[in-house]
């Protein structure tokens, strides 16, 4: 649980709140990230925070195909995949401040309310509940130029009401220190040939109906708006026509820093908040949408997961795909395979693929799929990333198929394998079968190895050279552990340890040393990755892949 951070935020910091109408997934976070990216390349400092509605406490329980990914920051936090979008754009690290859910906000103030902290008088949602979202905003400001604030959900809904109240009353006390950014949809008829502007005027009809005036509309939108219909968007919603933005689709979401810039909002922005900032050097973003657009050729990636049919399930995953790709110069298209399909009678769906990617997860849904396509891997020889779960997969695949380890399992799978290569550090049996207590009244969020954590390399190991260094820090999400008790015969059977946790106690990295390109790491290498710096283990990952292209004439 996010324990709220009482702060008073600098007197210079500003506050821009970004809501969203009409429809949901209009893209918020990317509008947000965005405009993060256009005011830090005005040398101003931002910070990010999201506030969404729902009643869990965090996403860590929730389903991937209900809420996307989980997305783990560097102190442990696991939050909505909008912060993977805030730290690609935007360089500051997110933690617990920066994700806050009407969970954790009503969690809060019944905790305040149990110990008595009102002194008896009635709690409500104004001004308790309100008063602990402002304190939220507050305590993801920090020294920031310009806080910025996504709002989940959309104008409308009754979840929402109680944060776009806060923000309101935010507007009235801080008064030209905050902007109200409003994104919406302009929807295109084709058959008519029509733009309609009448989704908006609503939404922004709703939005001030609760005392909320919009300074800047983004307007989603599949072509850019013609001067009447921002005309009259900016006559119905009294926002000035310059503030009526196009937020057009684009097949590349790093040119949309460029293109709102293109348009003013970084100028809308620091004159209606009063800073004085630089022009903006957004040459780093060029760089990248060049790098994208010079991809030449694609190589074929499987990703061997269970919620395939969702690919917000993987964003990091795929993020960090799609820059190292930019990056080595090809475009690295992404084969998603259901783990449930994956058979040793069905590998035929591996014989296509230049590289293979298992990624993390929990339950044993599809986890024989998972271990198959890792032996296939390894057999023959297509280059290999394992992550979290995809490190155990493998280390599962080797124990039962090189080390002769009959009936290999992980205790999350089989409590009952009689070689647990994977188990709770609390679990781990010695050779003669004694096992440590197992503790089964653990709750599911909570309980695992979460954030950011050094590791060891060893300076033989692939993974060293990719890195370029002998100590690295990544970030973590999971249970189940490499059972050392087996470290010996595994590493004679030919599995090479390429790294430990600081302490030397935890196994952080396996690789294959007699293969082109095998690695599997414990931790999220995703979570690390950003456009204008791709992860080394992908880029290292794309370039195996696409030398396997090249081997194979395609």
């Amino acid at each position: 649980m996010n324990t709220l951070n009482l702060r008073v935020p600098s007197d210079h910091t500003r506050f821009v709140f970004i809501t969203g109408g009409v429809v949901s997934s209009l893209g918020k976070g990317i509008a947000a990230a965005s405009i993060g990216a256009i005011l830090e390349a005005r040398n101003l400092k931002v910070s990010l925070t999201k506030l969404d509605p729902y009643i869990n406490v965090d996403p860590g329980t929730m389903s991937p195909y209900q809420h996307g990914e989980v997305y783990v920051t560097a102190d442990g936090a696991e939050t909505d995949l909008d912060i993977g979008h805030y730290e690609r754009f935007v360089r500051f690290k997110a933690g617990k401040c920066n994700n806050y859910t009407s969970g954790q906000i009503y969690e809060h103030v019944i905790q305040k309310e149990r110990r008595g902290d009102y002194l008896g008088g009635t709690v409500q949602v104004i001004p308790h509940i309100t008063n602990e979202i402002k304190q939220a905003v507050l305590s993801g400001a920090a020294d920031a130029d310009v806080m910025l604030v996504e709002i989940g959900g959309t104008v409308g809904d009754i979840e929402s009401l109680p944060f776009l109240e806060a923000i309101r009353q935010m507007g009235v006390e801080y008064g030209d220190r905050t902007a109200f950014i409003h994104l919406t949809l302009v929807p295109y008829i084709a058959v008519s040939g029509e733009i309609k502007t009448k989704p908006t005027q609503h939404s922004v009809k709703e939005l001030r109906s609760i005392g909320i005036q919009p300074d800047i509309l983004l307007c989603r939108t599949s072509q850019m708006l013609p001067e009447d219909a921002r005309a009259k968007i900016a006559l119905f919603t009294n926002v000035s026509v310059a503030a009526v933005i196009s937020a057009q689709d684009v097949d590349d979401i790093h040119e949309i820093p460029l293109r709102l810039h293109r348009q003013g909002v970084d100028q809308l922005l620091v004159r209606k908040l009063g800073i004085k900032a630089d022009s903006a050097d957004l040459s780093e973003w060029k760089h990248v949408v060049t790098g994208y657009r010079r991809r030449s050729g694609v190589v074929r990636i499987a990703l061997v997961g269970k919620y395939v049919d969702f690919s917000d399930a993987y964003k990091s995953i795929n993020e960090a795909l799609a820059d190292a790709g930019a990056a080595v110069g090809i475009e690295a298209g992404v084969v998603y395979l259901n783990a449930e399909e994956v058979t040793s009678e069905s590998l035929d769906l591996l014989k296509d693929v230049d590289g293979i990617l298992v990624p993390g997860g929990f339950g044993d849904r599809g986890i024989e799929g998972k271990i198959a396509a890792a032996r296939y891997a390894r057999e023959q020889e297509v280059p290999y990333l394992g992550i979290c779960l995809g490190m155990q997969v493998a280390v599962i695949d080797y124990a039962r198929n090189r080390a002769g380890l009959d009936g290999a399992h992980s205790t999350e799978f089989d409590s009952g394998t009689p070689h647990p290569v994977i188990a709770l550090v609390t679990e781990w049996r010695d050779r003669s079968g004694a096992t440590i207590h197992r503790d089964e009244n653990s709750d599911l969020g909570g309980t695992m190895r979460l954030g950011e954590q050094k590791a060891r390399l060893s300076e033989s190991s692939l993974t060293s050279r990719l890195y370029g260094e002998d100590t690295i820090v990544e970030r973590h999400r999971h249970r189940y552990e490499f059972n050392n008790n087996y470290s010996e015969i595994l590493s004679e059977a030919g599995l090479f340890i390429a790294g430990t946790s600081a302490d030397g106690n935890l196994v952080e990295v396996v690789e294959i040393k007699r293969h082109p390109w095998f690695i599997a790491c414990q931790f999220h290498p995703e979570f690390t990755s950003t456009p204008r710096r791709p992860h080394p283990l992908f880029i290292g990952f794309v370039k195996a892949a696409k030398a396997r292209a090249e081997q194979r004439g395609r």
